[in-house]
């Protein structure tokens, strides 16, 4: 159980309330245009995402994370080498849907904060096309099992991720709808898997 602000010791109901509390948060960025003066494609962009979805829930929301965290056999970038990993990322060319993609890429593997990088990460992406290319991706189009399985190939072969999204994207950028599809499919993509954590 991740230690969190409402005081929930019980783990389908921190999800529950997890779901409904980002749900309600990743809206109100939209509605209140609160990333047209970000800039696309920056940690810092990503840590405001990230800290806006999950303040009312957890103490580290926007914080960089302090555990080594693993998913299967995989294993993310360590601590140790996070702050350096953010440094290259942001300096990482965005300027068409490869560059945006292996960019996104990078920052999967990072997975700068504890818990809800899945969410906070896609909507990072979907603001760097918007800004870059004009367009955004169409989550209902992407199918789940497809997705997490080229996410996982990504790190060692991105053509997989690379096809399946650019075969998802819309020019519906302004589209409540379209970004909503996208909050939605968060849940069913993250499935609220379990990482293995090292207190360091």
């Amino acid at each position: 159980m991740l230690e969190n602000k409402l005081g929930i010791d019980n783990y389908a109901q921190l999800a529950r309330e997890e779901e409904r509390i980002s749900k309600k948060k990743a809206l109100e960025l939209f509605e209140k245009g609160l990333l047209e003066n970000l800039e696309a494609g920056k940690f810092a962009t990503l840590q405001v995402i990230h800290k806006y979805l999950f303040e009312d829930i957890y103490d580290f929301a926007g914080k960089i994370r302090t555990h080594n965290i693993a998913k299967g056999s995989f294993r993310f970038a360590p601590v140790m080498y996070i702050n350096a990993a953010l440094e290259n990322i942001d300096k990482m060319p965005q300027s068409n849907f490869d560059e945006i993609i292996e960019k996104y890429v990078e920052m999967n593997i990072a997975h700068p904060f504890r818990e809800g990088n899945g969410r906070s990460t896609r909507i990072w992406l979907d603001h760097m096309l918007k800004k870059e290319i004009g367009k955004v991706v169409d989550w209902s189009k992407v199918d789940k099992d497809d997705y997490l399985l080229a996410m996982e190939r990504s790190p060692i072969k991105d053509i997989e991720i690379k096809h399946l999204l650019k075969n998802a994207l819309t020019h519906e950028i302004d589209s409540r709808d379209v970004y909503m599809k996208g909050i939605d499919h968060s849940y069913y993509y993250e499935g609220y898997i379990t990482f293995k954590t090292e207190e360091l």
